[in-house]
């Protein structure tokens, strides 16, 4: 997509046989990316990672991808170490950040670059802050919550929607069905109240999203969810405006470890950020 430069860096999307590399980076800077992660992103958008290579080595990785005529997401923003400080990064910034078009785009930003994305035109949402740790003991889950259904795949992508600036069907339905996933919903009075799902990771059992109309819900769908861990760790991606689910993960014992940066370039659609108890995911939103 790029002519090589005059560091040699030929910038062209990825494939899903590249996954591995992204992930290896990933999971170097202690993101801890899920097992079957790589699947479900690229059903979103498949043209919406890229590459930088240098003489056929892959050095930098980026992906932006689109949800529909309005809205994108970056993410999986990465420069090998051993290469850094030599504009790699930049120039695979530019050439993808294309492919969103005219679109807002969002991303969730780490401390070390948020001024970086300041100067590119992102402006500051919400703070996210990571939670993990082994759950301890907490109350049995609720009543209401089961495991998702087949049935249950239009409700859950509409609920989704509500708590999202963008629709993405093609994402949930492999999201809830990914390999290791585990999708729950909590039901009340024959209406969907919340969903969640825990996937597995490198280094922990991650939850997300956590979608609920209340603390309530959100309390007994996280039970359930902190449930599957079965001793193991797990992790939890939180906004800082969710009193709530601070409260909830503290409860759990659950500590921060690191925060990042909801960061948009331009207005979203409202959407129900008050349902929002945990992020699906630091990478695609």
């Amino acid at each position: 997509m790029t002519p090589p430069s005059a560091e040699g860096l030929v910038v062209t999307q990825a494939s899903l046989d590249d996954w591995p590399v992204i992930k290896g980076w990933a999971a170097d800077e202690g993101w801890d990316p899920g097992e079957s992660d790589g699947a479900c992103f690229f059903a979103q958008d498949p043209e919406g990672f890229f590459l930088g290579r240098i003489d056929g080595e892959p050095v930098s990785a980026i992906s932006v991808v689109n949800y529909g005529a309005d809205y994108a997401f970056l993410g999986c923003y990465l420069v090998r170490p051993d290469v850094r400080g030599r504009g790699y990064g930049l120039t695979t910034w530019k050439t993808a950040l294309a492919h969103a078009g005219g679109r807002t785009v969002g991303l969730d930003g780490v401390v070390a670059q948020q001024g970086n994305y300041r100067r590119s035109g992102f402006e500051l949402a919400y703070k996210t802050f990571r939670f993990g740790g082994v759950p301890a003991a907490g109350e049995p889950a609720g009543t209401g919550v089961r495991a998702a259904e087949a049935a249950d795949l239009d409700a859950i992508t509409a609920y989704d929607s509500a708590c999202y600036p963008a629709d993405r069907a093609r994402f949930v339905e492999h999201w809830i069905n990914g390999p290791g996933h585990r999708a729950l919903v909590r039901i009340v009075d024959g209406r969907l109240t919340g969903y969640g799902v825990i996937r597995p990771a490198l280094t922990s059992l991650r939850i997300g999203p956590l979608f609920a109309d209340t603390a309530e819900d959100a309390r007994a769908l996280f039970a359930a969810l902190a449930a599957e861990a079965d001793g193991r760790p797990v992790s939890v991606d939180i906004p800082e405006t969710s009193a709530a689910g601070v409260a909830l993960a503290e409860e759990y014992g659950l500590t921060p470890s690191f925060e990042t940066a909801r960061m948009y370039t331009g207005p979203v659609r409202p959407h129900a950020t008050d349902r929002v108890f945990g992020v699906t995911t630091l990478e695609l939103g």
